[in-house]
Order: structure tokens, then C-alpha cells, then sequence
């Protein structure tokens, strides 16, 4: 069975907003699970609604909206799409994270050392 995929739909302008939701409504495999009006509402319908993507509008300036920030620290297997409404322009954002490790000694020491934060990677450590 083939999951839907999760979308909300965000804030201004209301005609961007618009044209979206006719754009989604009906599609095979979306599901729009809800519309904010408001920035200030975003991050509560988020926790709320749990959405794969999240489309909100985007101002000239191109710069990575600060609510970005704060729903991929909350929320990090989001995805948001920003849309620019006066030019042919949108973004993609996600988050991703690194996995690092390193070699250690198998003893006693090292292992409290690891966990102190006290052990130092080794040359050649995998990072």
C-alpha cells in the first residue's frame, strides 16, 4: 500500500497559498494536511499535522526564512519548499546530519575517556 505524502500548506501571500492548494487538491499520492495563514501558526500545525513537506511563501531577498531554521532543528525530517510569488524562483530546504567516528583502544580507559569527552580522534580516524 502506497503511502500519501503529507503537505502543508503555509502563509503569504494568500494567492500563492491559493494556487498551491488548487494545484494539490486532487493530486494521486498528496494529501494537504491543512493550510496556516499565520507564520506564528506554522510550527504548532507542523507538531500537529506532521507533514513530509512543508510549502510557504519566500520574500526577494532569497534568504533562508528564519522559520527554516526553527522547524528543521524540531523537525528534521521536514522538507520545505519556498516559493518566491513574483519570480520564477523556489527553494529547496532540508535538513541532514554527519555520523563521525573513530578508532579507540578496547579498554576501560578509553571507553570512560569516550564517554568523558576526553578522547582525542587518532590520526587517520574516520570522520
Amino acid at each position: 500500500m502506497e503511502t500519501s505524502v503529507r503537505v502543508l500548506v503555509a502563509n503569504r501571500p494568500r494567492l500563492l497559498r491559493e494556487l498551491v492548494l488548487s494545484t494539490l487538491t486532487g493530486q494521486e499520492g498528496i494529501d494537504v494536511v491543512g493550510e496556516a495563514e499565520n507564520e506564528q501558526d506554522v510550527p504548532s500545525l507542523v507538531a500537529k499535522t506532521r507533514p513530509d513537506f512543508l510549502l510557504i511563501g519566500l520574500d526577494e531577498s532569497r534568504r533562508r526564512p528564519p522559520l527554516c531554521d526553527l522547524l528543521l532543528r524540531d523537525f528534521p525530517a521536514l522538507r520545505i519548499i519556498a516559493v518566491a510569488p513574483n519570480t520564477n524562483v523556489g527553494i529547496f530546504y532540508w535538513a541532514s546530519f554527519e555520523i563521525h567516528s573513530t578508532t579507540m583502544e578496547a579498554s576501560e580507559e578509553a571507553l570512560l575517556g569516550v564517554m568523558r569527552k576526553s578522547a582525542v580522534p587518532q590520526k587517520g580516524s574516520v570522520v
